[in-house]
This record gives structure tokens, C-alpha cells and sequence, in this order.
């Protein structure tokens, strides 16, 4: 990497993007452009107000260029597409047609911060020649309302190469470390890089294929599932052996302690309401496709019974067809009166 600074597009400026681009720029390594959406206006206006338990409170913040929209590779060449938009496949336009007019083949790297198995499998066949990261976070922040930013839990990361046959093996990992790199410049968050991104993704698919997924149908945060009766060895334990058994499978072992680490990850009394919830609380789409549906084929694939997440990928299948229908995304006949004869 040369001695000027990194050039960094960020496309998403919600609770985990913000964060991301706040750290990104306090390490001194980068420079941001963030592409904002249904905030741009008012962070144009009147800039972030972050309330951040590693950064502190931040008031009228701004990364160094705030867009509208994804800029064309002519305007300016970017080293990393970083994405913490939610990733919403069967909604289009996809992200990668979305991020396309600012990638640069053989030299962007796209780092996906987001949610979710088989994420990378669109980037691959859109971008060949491209390195494509994941990147696993374990924050907790959230856009309240517009611009207004609450970070409580810390900025914890994993970033390891999505493993492209068509590339090269050493640049992909020399890639991941070097964003590593940049990120941990702030010296504010833990970054670590992996070489096993298959067990850190199916490892926290056994928080979010379960727990955000059963939160979401039932509008109890994590701390109100674990306090409703027997919810957590009736439902979610039983979802989240599913997922073992399917990482299995695959090739992926993970530890017998998984299950309990993942339930009591944060306090009781935090009562955090996963992603999916706020989604479902606002009336978003919602990830469930990459999230539920990815690694319930992957599993169902080979023989795996998954009997609890099949139920809960349908009804949240019903969901976003109820929300694609008040976007109008879906039409349905016109109601019919019923005349007596």
C-alpha cells in the first residue's frame, strides 16, 4: 500500500456502517466516502451525533465525502468497497449491481461486512478478477433516527478472505491483513484477521439464524426470549443444534459449548433487540434469505433434518412478502364483494 492514505467507498451509513467509517478515519490510514441513503439529507445538513462506547460522543460528524449515490470508476479509483448495507437478495437491485459502477476489476477489494453464508458467491461471479473479504462483526449499534448513532456494545471484528478459485491465495490473505491493518489503526475496536472464514460465518449463524430469526418472529429481544418460560430449550436451542449439525456437514466443526456461549452472549437486562427485530419493528426487509435460507439448503442438502428452521425460514418468507406487498412490490387481485343471489 502506498504512503498516501487508503482510498475507502462505504456503502451503508447505518449503526454498524457509521462505526465503521468513524473508526476507519480516526486510525489516521484512510479516507472515506460514505454513499448514504434514506439519512443522506440530514447528515449533509447537520453531520452524525454518535454516542459510542469506544469512541465517545462525536457530534455533527462526517466522514471526508458524503454521496447520494455510487460513484462511476472514472470519478475516482477506490482500493476498498467496504459494504454494511443489509443484503437483501431477493429484493432487487442486488448489491452487486448496486456497487458495480465503482469497481475496478483486478483492483478494488470488496470487504462484506454483513450477514449471512454464501454472501460472496454473487461478488465472485459478478467481479472474477476482484478479492472479496468477509468480514464478521460483533457490534452493537444502531441508528436510532436519522443520523442519531447509539454504540453500546464494542466494535469487534473478523476479517479473512472469501477463498476465489481464480485468484491467488496469497494475495487474497495479504489483502484481508493489510484491511486489518487499517482498521486497527484507531486503536479503539479489536480486528482480527482469519483463515477460516467458513467456521467464524457458520459460527455466528448459530446466533443469527436463531436467535435474530425467532426474535423477529416474536418481538421478544434476547433478554425477553431467555425470560419467556421454556422459549430457549423449546425453540432456540433446538434451531441452533440444526445449525450445528448442518456447519458439520459442511466440513465445519464447531464446539460443543457453542450453543450456550451464543444464548448468553450479552446480559439479560441489555434486552437487545437483534438486527432482524428492528427490521420487522420498522417495517424493512429483512435478510433472511442469507441468513436462514443459505444455510438451511446448504444443510438440507445433505441429508441434514432441520425440521425447527424450516418453519421459521417460511414464516419469515411470509413476512417479507407481507412487506413486499405494502411497498408494492408485490400486487394482488383486487377484493371482490360477495353479492347474495
Amino acid at each position: 500500500m502506498a504512503s498516501s492514505k487508503a482510498k475507502v467507498l462505504l456503502f451503508g451509513g447505518g449503526g454498524v456502517g457509521t462505526i465503521t467509517a468513524l473508526n476507519l478515519e480516526a486510525g489516521g490510514l484512510t479516507s472515506v466516502t460514505a454513499v448514504l441513503r434514506s439519512n443522506y439529507n440530514t447528515v449533509i445538513n447537520k453531520g452524525f451525533d454518535i454516542k459510542s462506547c469506544d469512541h465517545g460522543t462525536v457530534s455533527g460528524w462526517r466522514p471526508s465525502k458524503v454521496l447520494k449515490s455510487i460513484p462511476l470508476t472514472s470519478e475516482e479509483k477506490f482500493d476498498y468497497i467496504v459494504c454494511t448495507t443489509k443484503n437483501v437478495p431477493d429484493c432487487p437491485p442486488t448489491l452487486a449491481e448496486l456497487i458495480a459502477p465503482a469497481v475496478v476489476p483486478g483492483h478494488t477489494v470488496i470487504v462484506l461486512v454483513q450477514n449471512g453464508f454464501n454472501i460472496e458467491l454473487p461478488m465472485f461471479k459478478a467481479f472474477p478478477d476482484n478479492i472479496v473479504l468477509s468480514g464478521v462483526s460483533l457490534i452493537g449499534s444502531h441508528e436510532v433516527q436519522h443520523g442519531v448513532i447509539e454504540h453500546d456494545d464494542n466494535d469487534r471484528s473478523f476479517i479473512g478472505p472469501f477463498h476465489n478459485p481464480r485468484l491467488d491465495p496469497a494475495k487474497e490473505e495479504a489483502a484481508a491483513k493489510e484491511y486489518v491493518k487499517l482498521y486497527s489503526a484507531s486503536g479503539k475496536c479489536s480486528c482480527e484477521f482469519t483463515d477460516d472464514v467458513p467456521f467464524t460465518r457458520w459460527r455466528k449463524l448459530i446466533y443469527n439464524a436463531c436467535l435474530n430469526s425467532i426474535c423477529a418472529l416474536t418481538g421478544l429481544d434476547t433478554g425477553r426470549l431467555r425470560l419467556a418460560d421454556d422459549l430457549v430449550d423449546s425453540l432456540v436451542r433446538p434451531a441452533m443444534e440444526e445449525i450445528r449439525a448442518a456447519a458439520k456437514a459442511n466440513g465445519v466443526e464447531l464446539p460443543a459449548d457453542v450453543c450456550d456461549f451464543m444464548i448468553n452472549l450479552d446480559p439479560v437486562t441489555m434486552y437487545l433487540p437483534p438486527s432482524m427485530l428492528g427490521d420487522v419493528r420498522k417495517g424493512n426487509y429483512t435478510e433472511y434469505e442469507n441468513i436462514l435460507g443459505e444455510p438451511l439448503r446448504a444443510g438440507t442438502a445433505l441429508g441434514v433434518p432441520m425440521p425447527t428452521l424450516t418453519v421459521l425460514y417460511h414464516l419469515l418468507k411470509a413476512i417479507q412478502w407481507r412487506t413486499k406487498e405494502i411497498n408494492g412490490v408485490v400486487k394482488i387481485p383486487p377484493k371482490e364483494s360477495f353479492v347474495a343471489k
